[in-house]
């Protein structure tokens, strides 16, 4: 089970009403709550605006035709004609989304396509179940933060569940430069919801246990624009870097795990080989200990087109990649190779190598330079990660790691360690020394390399390595003391969970 969640949510907005976050999610009008804001009216679009409102029915377009070519299959053969029907329809039978009227598609001058859009079919399983019906009764509304597009709200459902929810940020930095380009602020809207929509369509299309779930979306008129989108989301903790630093191994390792599991499925998708071109933390979720993909706006899928080597080079900060051009004209597993790279220099140069057992540190330091080296691809990081998992599961990690001439330890069966617990790091609790074991073996050589360790007490809690995924079953039942019977000194308590270990 998971003992501990290794990161906390952060970025609340201060204090602001139920009634005016659900007007800004609602209504574009406004602005995200922002005590002493309000939204100023639209410029008039000038002669002198470059492009015009030609330029902006382009780039709806394109946006549009993108959203169009994720909804309706992979680049392969056999992807099918897009319907003309809105995207909420794809859910069979969905209570939650019907409208109070017949959806209509509005048309844009210039040849922009109407809104809302009419991606085709192809979603798999049921579709979204939640709609605008989910959100009239909503609590506990706490503004969460916006990045370049988008706002996020967290919100608690009637029967009690939190989700997150999106919509087009109105005071973000994409609406806005778009406004003072164009002036033409309903044109600008479509422009930026296109993200929030190819985003809800991606989190349908490559379901996976390491994508946040979506849960369903809602349209609905505002004072000015009709059909603003809204969608509805699994809720998951921001990912703090420092944080996870000071959290156990056992939960890194959790983390660069799904990572792993993360970037196989994405070169593997039903899409094509999908690539993070903003690939940093903040993309990601902690939901109960696993690491998730929330923002997929500026996901590409298609590979880069070549006609040498020489148009095929991976740019990073700290050094560049020169990929082979394949004799197909694209540059090979550029998508895959940009992800790897990019997990080695956020997460795994960070989180794998550090306070990892000693046994394991080999492997581990190998994970880490054969993803900084780009050696490996996606699979084989993966069956390494694997790897490392069935050692520690299994405890083989700690084959010929028992020390000799170490001290005996006495079970003390109806006692209790009066003194108080010394602190250690990484520690799952930080006012004392909560570590988790294999088995008492592991428990004693942990107490020995401890100066202060005299005693520990061995628990029936488990850790994620011990529980089936999913489930929770977390119990607080203490153990019988073990002694340690030589050495002196006034004898401290260090706590270890011994994992239950099941077959894979």
């Amino acid at each position: 089970m998971r003992r501990r969640r290794a990161a906390v949510a952060a970025g609340f907005c201060a204090s602001f009403l139920l009634g005016s976050v659900l007007n800004v999610l609602f209504a574009p009008g406004s602005e995200p709550p922002r005590p002493g804001q309000s939204p100023g009216p639209s410029p008039a679009p000038g002669p002198g605006r470059r492009g015009g409102r030609g330029e902006l029915a382009r780039q709806i377009r394109a946006r549009y035709e993108e959203v169009q070519r994720y909804s309706r299959g992979g680049p392969g053969p056999g992807a099918g004609r897009p319907e003309r029907r809105r995207l909420m329809d794809l859910a069979p039978g969905g209570p939650g989304l019907q409208r109070p009227r017949p959806p209509r598609a509005r048309p844009l001058p210039d040849g922009a396509p109407g809104w809302p859009p009419a991606p085709g079919p192809g979603s798999s399983g049921s579709g979204p179940r939640l709609g605008c019906a989910a959100l009239r009764n909503v609590s506990g509304a706490q503004y969460v933060g916006s990045g370049y597009t988008k706002a996020v709200y967290r919100v608690r459902l009637p029967g009690g569940a939190a989700v997150a929810l999106k919509a087009v940020d109105f005071s973000g930095h994409d609406l806005g430069s778009c406004v003072r380009e164009f002036g033409a602020r309903r044109g600008c809207y479509r422009l930026a919801a296109h993200k929030l929509l190819k985003e809800m369509v991606l989190l349908e299309r490559l379901r996976h246990p390491n994508v946040l779930q979506l849960y369903g979306y809602c349209y609905q008129d505002s004072e000015d624009i009709p059909d603003t989108l809204t969608t509805i989301t699994e809720l998951g903790a921001p990912v703090e870097m420092i944080q996870l630093l000071q959290t156990s191994w056992e939960d890194r390792f959790r983390i660069c795990l799904s990572l792993g599991r993360l970037l196989h499925h994405l070169a593997h998708s039903p899409l094509g080989s999908v690539t993070l071109l903003d690939f940093r933390p903040r993309q990601f979720v902690l939901v109960d200990g696993e690491l998730k993909v929330t923002d997929l706006d500026d996901a590409r899928v298609e590979e880069t087109p070549c006609t040498s080597s020489t148009d095929c080079i991976l740019e990073f900060p700290a050094r560049n990649f020169t990929l082979p051009c394949s004799a197909q004209g694209w540059c090979e597993g550029m998508n895959e190779k940009r992800n790897l790279y990019n997990a080695y220099r956020f997460f795994f140069t960070y989180l794998l190598p550090h306070s990892a057992p000693h046994s394991l540190r080999p492997l581990l330091d190998s994970i880490v330079n054969a993803t900084g080296e780009l050696t490996w691809g996606v699979d084989e990081t993966l069956a390494q990660l694997e790897k490392v998992l069935h050692l520690y599961q299994s405890g083989q990690y700690l084959q010929n790691a028992t020390a000799g001439g170490r001290a005996e330890y006495q079970r003390l069966p109806g006692s209790t360690i009066p003194q108080e617990d010394y602190r250690c790091w990484p520690s799952y609790h930080h006012g004392s020394c909560l570590l988790s074991v294999f088995n008492v073996a592991e428990a004693v050589d942990v107490c020995e390399s401890h100066a202060q360790c005299q005693a520990f007490v061995v628990t029936n809690q488990t850790t994620w390595t011990g529980e089936p995924v999913g489930k929770d079953t977390r119990r607080e039942v203490t153990g019988a003391p073990w002694k340690k019977l030589t050495g002196s000194g006034p004898p401290s308590e260090a706590r270890f969970d011994e994992k239950t270990r099941r077959p894979r």
